[in-house]
């Protein structure tokens, strides 16, 4: 079956006739008592959501997480947000469907992106580091899902390659960084960057549009996954030093800045100072993108309220065909020979 209606495209009054997955279905009651069922689905497109008023228990069985549906209805406004008015709900087999349109997907060159972060790891002048990072960066199993996994559950970077785009968007603003700041260790500060989500592979699970946390990332994080990884792969190099270890496992454990946001620890050295504040920036700036992403017409326009943010935020249209930066890419394929050609490590 083709999809025709996507989330980004759907407006007030429109007539809902099309299939989305399902993100979450929860079971409620009026105050009266009458049961009903708060429904939220996705396309690759973005999400939506929605209650349904009547045979809430029938139509539960349909609506499992990870279940593709038909819905009919009508697209409404609620307290100045888009919202379904859902009349009827059939199941739909996945086997009918084309899995592309439920794929979340960064809007960037995957690959460019994984030259320019090998690139970045051949820059690394300690040796040590150079060794530890190629560890996770070469073809091997952990590298191919580095370059797959999304960097989020929600709010930002939460599609697939979410991880390689941000990392690398870290790693390169600490770069200028560290050029810009007298005393930083440029090695140090880089294999934090690209190593601070890293944990992230074991964390989350993506599923099409759907990313959730594994057990083991709900019962102990990426901040600790990351630095229990970093230091299995330290062992496995020969008189790797104890103190470069436990710096660069200080990057990981404290990039969230403060204790209430996560971290373990919070910054004490200057390259952690440094990494915390680029990721949180980086962070921030793609859920800006994300919303500018959505805005339909000209000009500057306030958001709904972020509740990350605690603000509205007043924006324009992201225009995504940047001529300028398309050229760049263009050199940057152009200066680099194909991967099958190539190989760093």
């Amino acid at each position: 079956m083709r999809k025709t209606q996507f989330v980004d495209q759907l407006k007030e009054g429109d007539r809902l006739d099309d299939f989305f997955l399902v993100k979450t279905a929860r079971l409620s009651e009026t105050r009266a008592g009458k049961p009903y069922l708060i429904l939220e689905v996705a396309d690759r497109s973005g999400e939506i959501g929605g209650p349904i008023w009547d045979q809430a228990e029938e139509f539960q069985g349909l609506c499992q997480v990870g279940q593709f549906v038909h819905l009919s209805g009508q697209v409404q406004s609620y307290r100045d947000k888009l919202q379904l008015k859902i009349d009827a709900v059939r199941g739909v087999d996945r086997q009918a469907v084309d899995l592309a349109d439920f794929v979340l997907a960064s809007g960037q060159d995957l690959e460019l992106l994984a030259r320019d972060l090998q690139t970045l790891v051949t820059s690394v002048k300690d040796p040590y580091l150079k060794k530890l990072l190629r560890i996770f960066f070469k073809n091997e199993p952990i590298w191919q899902r580095f370059q797959e996994a999304p960097a989020a559950k929600g709010i930002h970077h939460a599609y697939v390659g979410g991880l390689l785009e941000h990392s690398l968007s870290v790693a390169l603003v600490a770069d200028k960084l560290a050029a810009h700041y007298a005393g930083v260790d440029r090695s140090l500060l880089l294999a934090g960057a690209l190593l601070h989500d890293v944990g992230k592979v074991e964390e989350l699970a993506m599923d099409l549009a759907l990313i959730d946390y594994t057990a083991q990332g709900r019962l102990k994080g990426h901040l600790v996954m990351g630095s229990e990884m970093v230091a299995a792969a330290a062992r496995s190099i020969k008189d790797f030093p104890a103190e470069l270890l436990t710096q660069l496992q200080h990057l990981i454990l404290s990039h969230h800045g403060r204790h209430e946001f996560g971290s373990p620890t919070v910054p004490m050295t200057v390259e952690a100072f440094l990494l915390s504040f680029v990721d949180d920036l980086d962070a921030k700036m793609n859920l800006m993108e994300q919303l500018r992403k959505k805005i339909k017409g000209p000009g500057l326009q306030w958001t709904e309220y972020q509740r990350s943010l605690e603000r509205y935020l007043y924006l324009g249209p992201f225009e995504s065909e940047d001529a300028e930066a398309e050229e760049r890419a263009d050199d940057r394929r152009a200066a680099t020979p194909p991967a099958r050609q190539q190989t760093l490590f």
